[in-house]
């Protein structure tokens, strides 16, 4: 069963969190990719767009 937020996160513990998503199958985000030569830097500023975008709708704070 899941749990509510609000027992999951506590901002009386702590305000910051950090969070991570990877790329799966050797897939490449904002980078090169060794195995087939092609360049990813190009998608930095359009994910950090939608990060902010995203970040707006759901009333949080991006740090950095």
């Amino acid at each position: 069963m899941t749990a509510p937020r609000a027992v999951l996160a506590s901002l009386e513990d702590t305000s910051w969190y950090h969070c991570v998503c990877r790329c799966v199958r050797r897939a490449f985000l904002c980078s090169g990719d060794l195995f087939s030569g092609l360049g990813f830097d190009h998608l930095r500023c359009w994910l950090a767009e939608c990060i902010h975008q995203l970040a707006a709708l759901f009333a949080i704070d991006v740090a950095t």
